[in-house]
């Protein structure tokens, strides 16, 4: 699944990856913090989209992120 990690009070994308764990990362993602180049972050919320492109139906985990 697409997974996109985004800063919620800017709506910044940090980064976007592919991931077969998502149980696992919004697990990891939900501790004490997130290290990214731009900054440490912590867990906000997160949504899952549905979209339909290229005649795929396909979805997407953005997880929103706070500076810490």
């Amino acid at each position: 699944m697409n997974v996109v990690f985004v800063i919620t009070e800017t709506g910044e994308e940090l980064t976007h990856m592919v991931s077969t764990d998502v149980a696992g990362l919004l697990a990891a993602v939900k501790g004490e913090s997130v290290t990214f180049p731009q900054g440490n972050f912590q867990y906000d919320f997160h949504t899952l989209d549905h979209y339909f492109e290229e005649g795929t139906y396909r979805q997407e985990l953005v997880i929103y992120l706070k500076r810490v």
